[in-house]
């Protein structure tokens, strides 16, 4: 097998190695895939997750070489997902679960349709010697600090596993302690004595303590509020957790109060629920949220800080974390969504919280030191459109650069030393990449993949900063890829990308989450074999401010983010290297949205897209004076003239299957040309990388039928 191995290899590399050879789509998606960066707190290792062409393993590697090991051997393209990597304290065992998430039914993704099902496991594996080995059906796990148990749930409920019996499933099969409600997010005490959890009621929820020794559950300063992301202090006696309004009324019955939002069947009977900001904070004197303390021996808790007259800009909280004798959250006071502190000391906490990640941009992923001291974040601020490192003290003061250039760094953790710091960086010709550097600033240093030949960094180009403005004024970026060949006087066909989201960002070079990685990878390879490209980030999306993110008359309220679609296409209309009648567009979910919002508005000037796991009408009316109807793709169905290739999965949990099925029937009797590809038993960002290249093949096919030199011959005659 070797040997035959090799001999592919040369062969490849021989036909690849001929002039009039191009890199392949299978070229520039062959890199190793990494996600999930974690570091041991008492250990100098890392691991994380990799997806190699739909194949998904765990890595581990130490310092100081950190060369990278793979602890697993998962060597198909079953479709079959790695998530929740977590790593013990002292960096001998990992723990991560295997298969996708459940559906509404409670059906766990398929998607090879393997006869036997699919199931939702969760598996550890040694990090010296590999061998990993199924625990017990369940998710959400958590590796006690010893890293003999995992504690997880499943159906509602918490469960306990032991990782010190390597190599044989165990029967897990009743709970560890069994309580009312729906349990969920197992947090061991520092010293594995208690746990931590939330067990929600549907109109209220509890933070939860089980003693390990005494058998015993107890609840922190319950309450009619919905008490969430319980921490420890370092000490292991008090809990820090947010609490926010109760549902009024009950769950079943929230009238103009609210929309209730049911989960999955396996995940018993817990129940989410949404109420307008204002009417929340009617029921709490004004303000939607707190941050409470809890000692644990006791039960009693206190509030020790909310937002009051004087931070009314404040949004939503997000997350809250114990450091030292701090406590980190993360939120957004004017326009920007930042890291904050607050000291606790004794009884008091100051009411004015910290920015600890000011500047001009987000601080979007952050980890804090094994001692509590520093906070290391990746930000935009001062480069835009790209993240960077930086750390600042959990008590306040300066902040410093941890990296700095034209690459993109996220997802820091820091090292058990406190001297090295694990990152995820990528660049305008480098995929996503685990990376070290010190903690004190550097140049980080790739540990994992290892690209060869294969790899077409040459065949890249740097993508241009553009900065447009649509007829109404608003500003937004795109990264623009123009082919290095254009000559003189000469006229490309262009595509237009657009993200899904429509949270998100692109940025200038490899993205940080899997799909938007093979789209940038999709749009170098386009711009390798001729197309002008341009990937808009259109208002609504996030890195440029909440007033960006959140833009006026956006989605059902007018579909505004349309207007900067329509000004970048008729930006490539205005290009010299352009022809304006081959113009292209696609993306997924909401880019698959703004792909039919195209084709069906604007024909005159797209002139074919495919439009993947695409949203066509919103809501149910199909009133032609309903707002929400007039601002759907459906609306606009006369006009809609330009061909579509269409591709969505059937168990797509993002986008009802319906949406595709409908716009179809709506397609045929218009008689507009269209073709379908659909994926049984997959889901909204395919599973199997056969799949996505079969699916970005067929892109490529109609691109080239539709916008090709038969194209522009059949335009030139018109």
């Amino acid at each position: 097998m070797r040997q035959l191995l090799a001999v592919t290899s040369l062969l490849f590399l021989t036909s690849f190695a001929t002039p009039q050879s191009k890199p392949t789509l299978e070229d520039f998606l062959s890199p190793a895939y990494p996600y999930e960066l974690v570091a041991a707190r008492r250990a100098e290792r890392i691991a994380w997750l990799a997806n190699e062409r739909g194949m998904r393993n765990v890595y581990t590697a130490s310092g100081p070489t950190f060369e990278p090991v793979r602890l697993t051997a998962f060597l198909a393209d079953d479709g079959v997902d790695l998530t929740s990597l977590r790593i013990s304290d002292d960096g001998n065992v990992v723990v991560f679960v295997r298969g996708h998430t459940p559906n509404r039914d409670g059906w766990i993704a398929n998607p090879s349709s393997d006869p036997r099902g699919a199931e939702r496991a969760i598996w550890a594996a040694d990090t010296e010697d590999g061998n990993p080995w199924k625990l017990a059906i369940g998710s959400d796990p958590e590796v006690s600090p010893d890293g003999n148990r995992v504690a997880f749930a499943r159906d509602g409920q918490i469960y306990c596993a032991r990782t010190d019996e390597p190599g044989t499933e165990q029967d897990v099969s009743r709970p560890w302690f069994r309580v009312f409600g729906s349990n969920s997010g197992p947090r061991w005490s520092p010293t594995g004595e208690h746990l931590a959890f939330v067990s929600d009621r549907g109109n209220h929820s509890f933070i939860g303590i089980y003693d390990v020794a005494a058998n015993r559950v107890s609840y922190l300063a319950p309450s009619v509020d919905r008490d969430t992301s319980p921490s420890w202090t370092s000490d292991g006696r008090s809990v820090v957790f947010i609490r926010r309004p109760g549902l009024p009324f009950g769950r079943q019955e929230l009238g103009f109060f609210g929309r209730r939002r049911s989960r999955s069947r396996t995940q018993g009977s817990r129940q989410s629920s949404t109420v307008p900001g204002m009417m929340r904070a009617a029921f709490r004197g004004g303000y939607t949220f707190s941050l409470w303390i809890a000692d644990v021996a006791s039960g009693k808790g206190r509030e020790f800080w909310h937002p009051g007259e004087r931070d009314r800009g404040f949004g939503r909280v997000r997350s809250v974390t114990c450091a030292g004798d701090h406590v980190v959250f993360r939120y957004e006071k004017g326009n920007w969504d930042h890291r904050w502190s607050i000291p606790i000391t004794g009884e008091t906490a100051t009411t004015s919280p910290t920015d600890l990640t000011p500047g001009e941009g987000i601080a979007e992923q952050a980890s804090i030191s094994p001692d509590g001291r520093y906070v290391y974040y990746a930000s935009n601020a001062g480069d835009i459109d790209r993240r960077h490192l930086h750390r600042t003290p959990v008590a306040g003061g300066p902040t410093e650069a941890v990296t700095e250039g034209t690459d993109i760094e996220t997802y820091p953790v820091v090292l058990a030393s406190r001297t090295t710091v694990a990152t995820l960086q990528a660049g305008a010709r480098q995929p996503l990449s685990v990376a070290v550097v010190a903690a004190s600033g550097g140049k980080p240093r790739i540990v994992f993949p290892r690209l060869d030949e294969r790899f077409p960094r040459a065949a890249h180009v740097t993508p241009e900063a553009v900065v447009l403005e649509a007829e109404d004024g608003v500003k937004f970026h795109n990264q623009l890829f123009v082919p290095p060949d254009i000559r003189p006087g000469e006229r490309r066909p262009a595509i237009l990308f657009t993200h899904g989201g429509p949270r998100r960002q692109m940025l200038l070079g490899y993205h940080y989450r899997h799909f938007y990685h093979t789209a940038y990878a999709v749009n170098q390879y386009f711009a390798s074999r001729g197309y002008v490209v341009i990937s808009v980030n259109y208002r609504s999306g996030i890195g440029y401010g909440r007033s960006f993110r959140n833009a006026r008359n956006t989605r059902t309220r007018g579909n505004a983010e349309y207007r900067d679609v329509l000004a970048a296409g008729k930006y490539l209309q205005q290009r010299k290297d352009v022809d304006p009648s081959r113009i292209g567009l696609w993306g997924l979910s909401y880019g698959g949205l703004l792909t039919a919002q195209g084709l069906a508005r604007n024909s005159d000037v797209f002139a074919a897209g495919v439009d993947m796991a695409g949203v066509h009408q919103y809501g149910s009316s199909l009133d032609p004076n309903d707002l929400a109807y007039k601002s759907s793709a459906i609306s606009a169905i006369a006009k809609w003239k330009s061909p579509v290739l269409l591709i969505q999965a059937d168990d797509d949990r993002n986008v009802p299957f319906a949406q595709t099925v409908g716009l179809v029937q709506l397609l045929r009797a218009h008689n507009v040309h269209h073709e379908v590809i659909v994926f049984p038993d997959d889901v909204h960002a395919f599973l199997i990388h056969a799949r996505w290249l079969r699916a970005l093949h067929a892109a490529d096919d109609f691109f080239a039928r539709f916008l090709g030199p038969k194209a522009a011959e059949a335009s030139h005659r018109k």
